[in-house]
């Protein structure tokens, strides 16, 4: 793993550490897990089939700095605001979906496609700025039974790893890959590419917080992830011969979470 994503960590466990010693400043922690989708190269865009196709799964860890919990001196920030910060690992095997696979007569282009798979590992660290617009935070910790829908947005750094490959044999072979994915594209040699490296994105997410017990939340959300690279499932074709590839990849995440308070 890169040392770029090792620095990150120790920054990221140092931060923590500092805040945990704040006396206005309580803590949660806690842990979510659901199906993701990777809006990628696979695929045909807007298609219902490649997004549900090119799904995989995410698990995470999630710690909260709560500002209003162990805090009387009441303001609008520490009644509607959380920082959430969080260690997330996603996995996501990915295939051709859509209408050039799908074509009849069944041609060489349509089986190409067909056999060309890839998988792709992220594991991302990052932070995420968490806003309750309807509902003080004291008011929902005092309710059990209570709905606290939220928004937030926030960044990540990446490890990716990606693997791409073909059923019909040598990837780099014309009569087994599209001649689309065997152009030089964003310095590699080909469309294509098994690699791994770090990368950043940014997030946005609107979810749900239901107050199961004094102690304890439960959380449904629905979260975008943009990265800054086209690289994350293994393909990006040169997009100044192939102009159609103009999105950088990016991530659909539906997680359900446990949220424990540490002090309350």
């Amino acid at each position: 793993m890169s040392k770029h994503l090792f620095i990150t960590l120790f920054a990221f466990f140092g931060i923590s550490t500092a805040a945990s010693a704040q006396s206005d400043l309580a803590q949660e922690i806690g842990f979510f897990a659901g199906p993701v989708t990777l809006q990628s190269d696979f695929g045909e865009r807007s298609n219902f089939e490649t997004n549900v196709g090119n799904s995989g799964f995410g698990i995470g860890i999630m710690h909260f700095i709560n500002f209003s919990a162990a805090n009387n001196r009441e303001s609008f920030f520490t009644e509607h605001f959380k920082v959430r910060s969080e260690l997330a690992f996603s996995r996501t095997n990915l295939k051709h979906y859509g209408q050039w696979v799908e074509r009849k007569p069944d041609g060489l282009f349509a089986q190409q496609l067909k056999n060309m798979h890839a998988s792709s590992t992220t594991l991302g660290l990052g932070a995420q700025l968490e806003f309750s617009p309807f509902m003080k935070i004291h008011d929902f910790e005092n309710t059990i039974g209570s709905f606290s829908p939220y928004g937030s947005v926030g960044f990540q750094v990446s490890y990716y790893s990606t693997k791409v490959g073909s059923r019909l044999g040598d990837i780099t072979l014309p009569t087994v890959t599209p001649g689309k994915y065997l152009a030089p594209s964003d310095g590699r040699a080909h469309g294509f590419s098994t690699e791994s490296g770090v990368v950043l994105s940014a997030t946005a997410a609107v979810g749900v917080h239901y107050k199961l017990t004094t102690m304890s939340d439960l959380m449904f959300e629905t979260r975008f992830q943009m990265y800054n690279s086209d690289w994350i499932d293994g393909l990006n074709p040169n997009k100044d011969i192939y102009t159609e590839n103009k999105s950088n990849d990016w991530q659909v995440w539906f997680n359900f979470g446990y949220i424990y308070y540490l002090e309350f």
